[in-house]
């Protein structure tokens, strides 16, 4: 990144988008250049100064997915995470994402190498996804263990550990419903800490 201060870019009303460092009118391609480049920006709505970066990320990569060939998200995953919108996990999934991604980037040199030497040169071309879901496994991994630091059971024992007892009695369910409640409180002050 050559610049350690965002550049500011501003759309205006008639949906034009104006890069004030460089005083020039901007396209959603360029964006999507600077971004690819490593140039970080943000976005203002130019009328009302309001931070809109979010949304037009979110039309760099809706143009993107429309290209024939270009799409990186599977249909099944837009789904999922439509799924996720109002579920008690919204909260978590931002911060699994990001760090899974944080992951990918930072492998992503090596996982290049590994996939070359595997399956010659083409094999991200060829569609051999061997490599990304071993990395795909490991990042999972990883960021269960990163969760687990959250959990509001981490001094309890592990399943094998505990002694056995009668299934379905209602002591172990109201315990149950102790812990959901903790989790969710504590889910939800994660929640409030990251806004």
């Amino acid at each position: 990144m050559a610049n350690s201060t965002p550049t500011t870019i501003k759309k205006y009303a008639n949906r034009r988008l104006y890069n004030t460092a460089s005083s020039a009118y901007v396209t959603l391609a360029d964006l999507a250049k600077m971004v690819k480049g490593g140039e970080d920006f943000i976005v203002y709505d130019a009328k009302t100064n309001e931070d809109i970066t979010r949304s037009v990320l979110t039309q760099i990569i809706f143009e993107q997915e429309g290209i024939e060939g270009q799409s990186l998200l599977p249909t099944t995953f837009l789904r999922q995470l439509i799924r996720f919108y109002g579920d008690s996990m919204q909260a978590i999934l931002p911060s699994y994402l990001e760090f899974s991604i944080d992951r990918f980037s930072g492998e992503q040199q090596s996982m290049r190498e590994a996939a070359s030497r595997m399956f010659g040169p083409e094999a991200f071309s060829t569609g051999s996804f061997a490599a990304m879901q071993e990395l795909t496994k490991k990042n999972f991994a990883a960021f269960n263990q990163a969760l687990a630091m959250f959990v509001p059971f981490a001094g309890a024992k592990s399943a094998a550990e505990l002694p056995a007892k009668k299934a379905n009695s209602e002591d172990d369910i109201d315990e149950l419903r102790t812990q959901l409640s903790d989790m969710q409180k504590r889910l939800e002050s994660l929640a409030t800490k990251k806004s």
